[in-house]
């Protein structure tokens, strides 16, 4: 059975990435970002990339900011393969994009990334 990610992290193992919605401005005041922050490291003031055992998406900024972000993303998860990455449904809460434009945006991830079921 293959690995999903679930709807809330509570724990991370050694080597396990919670990846979020953020804002550009790294704000991580509410939703899976703000557990980001409390629990997982998060860098106030990061919006985009990896502090502590999370990366940053920012999903606030338009969609075609997002999509460029989720590309970057992509790319870096494959330079990283000791890293397993956590994938929630960045930019489906408070951001309001649609599920089924950005799971687009993550068909072709490498298989060190861990996806939402369906995803």
């Amino acid at each position: 059975m293959t690995r999903t990610t679930p709807d809330l992290v509570r724990e991370l193992g050694d080597g396990e990435i919670f990846v979020f919605g953020s804002n550009a401005a790294g704000l991580h005041g509410g939703g899976a970002a703000r557990t980001a922050h409390q629990r997982f490291g998060a860098e106030w003031g990061v919006g985009e990339g990896l502090t502590g055992q999370t990366y940053a998406l920012p999903t606030m900024e338009g969609q075609v900011a997002f999509a460029q972000a989720a590309a970057r993303f992509v790319a870096y998860a494959a330079e990283h393969p000791e890293l397993t990455f956590l994938l929630t449904k960045v930019g489906c809460g408070i951001a309001g994009h649609d599920e089924d434009v950005v799971r687009q945006w993550f068909t072709a991830t490498p298989p060190n990334v861990v996806k939402p079921p369906g995803w």
